[in-house]
């Protein structure tokens, strides 16, 4: 016979007024429990009725919970929103593990109320037992379905950092770091991503200690033991992923020396064979750039000399020669060369952070027929962001309104990186590396101490 209405208020009452004699009343549970097999309006008082008195029943545990579970799954949404609100009403001892492994698996719904019930609902559970709650996430990430685990995965990465340190307790974030790794064996690109942003904002792992077992976490998904294939986009947007990861760890205390050898070694002499996953990107700038980026903070290399050769090598590649000239004085090619600004300013600073450890290397490593060449090559080139920088200016004259502000906009950022990479080229002397003074990447954090040179000395 179906549970109404009226049996489950008549159950309510039985044990609402037993006060410290609930447990002799498990038949009222029991018609309770029954209740989410009646009506949609049977179901609804089932939800708000069976956790009232989950605590006091515990030979019923098993099935209170099923039951609850029932109805979060209930076909009407309304159902399943009020059974999830009282879902951790349950999560008292050892069943936050499993309230917790449900709750993850409610993630994959598509109703937007209701995601945002499992969302309030997970929150609150993490206030009662941080660790078993993430017991219980962990778990569908590791096991779950695709789409559960990669709602968990999000849900950690956003909401992990709004709990208060009183629930992130030491032990916690050990516990989030210690299954983060497990989880980080067989990852996609986005997911390795949200993960690192979950560990990185860790207050355990903000030491320098810290800072350098991300950085071995990241080095372990780079893959920087094996060679690199330029042909596979994946393989190389692994590499950027991990790297852009890794820069804001590095410091004077963790270098980044195995990721700055590997671009050198690996990663440098296939620069033109690399391929992305990204049409829009220009992979080449893309590598030069987190190069830059990551050379003030590379510790000592077993191959200094050779990575620098490497790197001096590749900025002559991008600085040519200046156009031959036919009897009569003028070019005897139409074209000018293109200049790569970005490229040699990514280079230059590059060589310079990495020539200061070998400061006599423009004096003595290179001959005097290559130096010369080097030098030609640079006179040239800056005399050509000198006339770029001045046809910027020419172009804007004469501009007013929307057209002048958009066009700003654009010289601002072109002239500053031109400006600096001129900056750059002021310095470079064969005893360049000798020198310091402080100078900058147009488009980075970081700063160079680099020797002052009159830029007369180059004419």
């Amino acid at each position: 016979m179906a549970v109404t209405i009226e049996d489950l208020y008549r159950s309510y009452g039985i044990l609402a007024d037993a006060k410290d004699n609930l447990s002799q009343h498990k038949d009222a549970y029991q018609v309770i429990l029954d209740g989410v097999k009646g009506g949609p309006k049977e179901k609804r008082l089932a939800a708000q009725f069976i956790p009232k008195f989950f605590s006091s029943f515990p030979e019923l545990a098993d099935a209170a919970i099923n039951a609850q579970l029932d109805l979060c799954e209930d076909e009407d949404v309304s159902i399943r929103r009020q059974a999830i609100k009282e879902l951790p009403r349950f999560a008292t001892g050892e069943n936050i593990f499993r309230v917790a492994d449900i709750l993850t698996q409610l993630l994959q719904t598509d109703d937007t109320a209701e995601f945002n019930q499992v969302n309030v609902a997970l929150v609150s559970i993490f206030k009662i037992d941080a660790k078993g709650t993430l017991g219980g996430m962990f778990s569908q990430i590791l096991q779950g379905e695709d789409v559960v685990r990669e709602r968990a995965i999000k849900f950690l990465s956003t909401k992990l950092k709004t709990l208060p340190e009183d629930v992130m307790s030491k032990e916690v974030e050990e516990y989030v770091f210690a299954e983060t790794k497990k989880v980080l064996e067989d990852v996609t690109g986005e997911e390795f991503v949200l993960l690192m942003r979950v560990v990185s904002g860790l207050q355990a792992l903000q030491t320098v200690n810290g800072r350098q077992q991300l950085v071995e976490l990241v080095v372990e998904q780079a893959f920087l033991e094996q060679a690199l294939n330029p042909a596979d986009p994946d393989t190389v947007d692994r590499l950027l992923q991990c790297t852009r990861q890794a820069l804001p760890l590095f410091s004077k205390n963790v270098h980044s020396t195995r990721f700055v050898t590997y671009f050198c070694e690996h990663v440098l002499p296939n620069l033109s064979a690399l391929t992305s996953p990204v049409a829009e990107i220009d992979i080449q700038l893309e590598v030069l750039k987190l190069l830059a980026e990551m050379s003030p903070f590379c510790g000592d290399m077993e191959k200094l000399e050779a990575n620098l050769n490497m790197l001096f090598t590749k900025l002559v590649e991008f600085m040519p020669l200046p156009p031959a000239e036919a009897e009569n004085g003028e070019n005897s090619t139409s074209e000018e060369p293109k200049l790569q600004f970005s490229y040699v300013e990514c280079l230059l600073f590059g060589f310079h952070q990495l020539g200061r450890k070998l400061p006599d290397f423009l004096l003595d490593k290179v001959d005097a027929e290559r130096l010369k060449d080097f030098k030609i090559r640079l006179q040239y080139f800056a005399r050509g962001l000198q006339v770029y920088i001045r046809q910027l200016r020419v172009a804007l004259q004469g501009k007013s309104g929307d057209a002048l502000k958009t066009e700003e906009v654009s010289m601002t950022t072109c002239e500053k990186k031109k400006k600096k990479c001129i900056v750059a080229l002021k310095h470079v002397q064969p005893n360049w590396l000798l020198k310091s003074q402080t100078t900058s990447m147009s488009s980075s954090r970081i700063q160079s101490s680099v020797g002052h040179v009159n830029y007369t000395e180059l004419d």
